[in-house]
């Protein structure tokens, strides 16, 4: 008899024991439900992005991220522009930039300075698109508020020269890199540059073109990016302004942090004008590094265009 009661007595500590194993070692339902639910309701944001667009140009169009903190957000843009990243974000008629297999080793913010390792396969870009790419990095991660500068390792080094096209890289590295770069020089002496946002579309949607300009022009930049604005549609280089050709400053003033400037009545080509400003406002932003531009008592800011 107490042999039977023995038995039974350990028979119920073992079921016990194992309902408490499944309890502890098996998560519930509910709390699996709640951590689903916290990505789902992830608010998602548009953020700006370089991409390539069908022209091979280093193209400036908007992304929806989920991330709002600096390094999260850097690393989920980065996981766009890598080929196969996340594809399912890149809009139509765009193309990523980064090798397939790119792995972003770790990312650290300090200060307006953004610290990027990628791993080895970063490098494995065809030699073309090697300085598309650096500027692609570059420009889509100073998009990211209150980041300045990026530096820039390859599994753990600064990358300081480009081993394919053997460009030579500064450490840090910021907007004053260019992008899209065209030269027209006659020698090396005085050089103007400025950065000229041209429009394009792709359906209903309008995205913009930046093009870094490096001129032999004593003008003052205001000017040369009007002029260059108004030039309309050239062909060959596929770069498209709807500022009409006979435009005309009424008034400009350049100060510290502003610049307000006024162009005569109706030279705004219809249905355009807010895509013109737009093109105005990047290229006056992204040459004068300002806080914002006032057009036609239209003020915008910089950081929100």
């Amino acid at each position: 008899m107490l042999k039977k009661i023995s038995i039974r007595k350990i028979l119920l500590s073992s079921v016990a024991l194992f309902a408490i194993a499944l309890i502890y070692f098996i998560p519930s339902n509910e709390i699996n439900v709640e951590q689903k639910l916290e990505y789902v309701d992830k608010e998602m944001e548009q953020s700006n992005i370089f991409l390539m667009d069908k022209n091979s140009f280093v193209a400036l169009t908007d992304v929806p991220v989920g991330e709002k903190e600096i390094e999260k957000k850097a690393f989920e843009l980065i996981k766009i522009l890598t080929i196969g990243g996340m594809d399912s974000k890149v809009p139509s008629g765009f193309s990523a930039i980064l090798p397939p297999d790119t792995e972003v080793i770790d990312v650290t913010y300090d200060h307006g300075v953004l610290k990027v390792n990628f791993s080895k396969e970063v490098l494995d870009v065809d030699k073309e698109l090697e300085e598309k790419m650096i500027e692609s990095i570059i420009y889509t991660l100073t998009s990211i508020d209150k980041v300045d500068k990026i530096v820039i390792y390859v599994e753990g080094d600064i990358l300081t020269k480009l081993p394919k096209t053997k460009i030579i890289l500064p450490s840090t590295l910021d907007r004053s890199f260019g992008i899209n770069k065209e030269f027209d020089l006659t020698n090396t002496k005085s050089i103007t540059d400025v950065t000229v946002y041209y429009i394009n579309q792709i359906n209903d949607n309008y995205y913009y073109v930046p093009v870094t300009k490096y001129l032999n022009d004593d003008r003052e930049r205001l000017d040369i990016i009007i002029d260059e604005l108004s030039v309309g549609f050239n062909p060959n280089k596929k770069l498209k302004s709807y500022l009409s050709e006979d435009v005309s400053v009424i008034s400009k003033e350049i100060s510290d942090g502003k610049i307000v400037l006024d162009f005569k009545e109706n030279d705004y080509n219809s249905g355009v004008s807010q895509n013109i400003d737009k093109t105005v406002v990047l290229s006056i932003c992204e040459t004068y590094k300002v806080n914002s531009v006032d057009l036609n008592n239209n003020e915008k800011d910089c950081k929100n265009v």
